[in-house]
């Protein structure tokens, strides 16, 4: 289950339980604040980034990647340094922390690892630099795609992060359970409907077996909101969870009630998991790492990281989940254009309004961003690439059998509302879901929403 959860990088899967960051961390950090631009202490040749570190202590491949980009800026730039500041926490301490350092020129880094759930909130409290001067002159911008450029813009129309991936969703499904349920090996669902007809025809055809999970309820969070309900609801017109001409969040409509009428289809024809099992918090480590690799699951509505799972040395190694697998685009609901949903988070780089090196800090993410790194990172992270060479790079294309199709969804994908409130509206997503994945009425759980939405707004009004 990777999904930014309300303020998180959109990729939990290897977000471990919630870690406070450590005093001793914190004074580190603290004591090695540098002084304010251009005052006592503070290095005009030295840029300083900040970063979030896993707190899963075997994961280090963003260090190790991090540190190479530094000595290549250092020999490409005589007489500068890269200073590298990582943070090792959770997702939200590692974004208070940040937050925190760009409160003030003495301790706000150069550049800052940003998670674009974040941006609009940090571009309102005006912790960040727009990058459209610097931009202006770079000739590598251009290759960047439309949606990610637009998920780092803010709501002035500036600019404020250079991505340096996504992940996008869709649908996997086991060969091998289809082909016991007579289903084809090339499936390729236009509609909703489509995708609950092969959901009953394992239920009917291959007993035993889980035809289809959509994360839902509260426990899951942002897996639920963005990957199981707004995946739906993405696909029932334009603008359906925010409406941004009338600058309003959308209530009252058909689409979610149609959205909502799908999850309780799955839970109450027994097309998905047990209710309980689908509302443990621990339910997206299941179907990486058991259902799925253990034949338990016929179609998973997932993310394009899932076969990271399954890699040599990965948590759960099965060497034959690239033959056995396939990859369908979730449909929109009657097939109308584009066809197809997908929903992406992902992260940026981003100048904080008080950096003392800015153009400094602009020459890093250049060196961050060769073709070559940008092919290294993608890889390593197991990242969707959102530059069309790196897209098209060979060592890009065979790196995970799957991101060929992932990366193709990139031009239809959706970013969740880049707004304050949005982890609350998320919330009342997740108890709407939870509403009809336990029995209750559509028509309450969808009223329930509305009202919530509706005292949301006007908190904010």
């Amino acid at each position: 289950m990777r999904p930014t959860a309300p303020g998180s990088r959109f990729r939990p899967r290897r977000t471990g339980a919630r870690h406070r960051l450590p005093l001793i961390l914190a004074a580190a950090l603290a004591a090695g604040a540098l002084a304010g631009c251009g005052g006592p202490g503070r290095d005009a040749d030295t840029v300083r980034i900040a970063y979030n570190r896993s707190t899963d202590n075997t994961i280090r491949f963003k260090d190790a990647f991090l540190e190479s980009v530094r000595k290549q800026f250092e020999q490409q730039h005589p007489g500068k340094k890269a200073e590298l500041v990582p943070i090792q926490a959770s997702d939200d301490d590692y974004a208070t922390k940040v937050q925190q350092m760009m409160r003030s020129p003495k301790t706000a880094p150069d550049l800052v690892y940003e998670d674009t759930f974040r941006l609009s909130s940090d571009i309102g409290a005006g912790y960040l630099r727009p990058l459209d001067d610097l931009l202006a002159g770079w000739d590598q911008w251009s290759r960047f795609a439309g949606t990610a450029k637009a998920a780092a813009r803010g709501a002035d129309g500036r600019t404020y992060g250079v991505p340096d991936g996504t992940d996008t969703r869709g649908l996997w499904f086991n060969r091998q359970i289809f082909a016991k349920a007579g289903l084809p090996a090339d499936w390729r669902p236009r509609t909703w409907a489509q995708v609950l007809d092969a959901a009953r025809a394992v239920r009917r055809k291959v007993p035993g077996v889980v035809p289809l999970n959509v994360y839902t309820g509260r426990a899951a969070g942002e897996a639920a909101a963005m990957q199981g309900f707004e995946m739906l609801l993405y696909g029932t017109g334009p603008d359906p969870l925010y409406d941004p001409a009338a600058k309003s969040w959308v209530t009252g409509s058909r689409g979610f009630r149609d959205a909502l009428d799908f999850v309780r289809t799955v839970y109450a024809e027994k097309l998905g998991p047990d209710p309980s099992d689908a509302l443990d918090p621990n339910v997206g480590t299941r179907v990486a790492t058991d259902w799925m690799p253990g034949g338990k699951l016929a179609i998973a509505l997932d993310g394009s990281w899932l076969g990271q799972n399954w890699i040599d040395k990965g948590p759960r190694p099965w060497p034959a989940w690239s033959s056995t697998l396939g990859q369908a685009a979730m449909p929109t609901q009657y097939g109308q254009a584009p066809g197809r949903v997908s929903m992406s988070g992902g992260w940026t780089w981003a100048v904080p309004a008080k950096a003392a090196n800015p153009g400094l800090a602009f020459d890093f993410v250049k060196t961050l961003q060769t073709k070559e790194n940008a092919v290294k990172w993608d890889v390593a992270d197991a990242q969707i690439a959102v530059r069309d060479d790196v897209a098209a790079d060979p060592a890009y294309r065979r790196s995970t059998p799957g991101v060929t199709f992932f990366t193709g969804l990139v031009a239809d994908t959706h970013y969740r509302p880049a707004l304050a409130v949005y982890p609350r509206v998320s919330a009342a997503i997740g108890e709407a879901m939870e509403s009809v994945t336990t029995g209750g009425a559509v028509a309450d759980a969808a009223k329930a929403y509305d009202a919530h939405v509706t005292s949301l707004a006007e908190d904010a009004g």
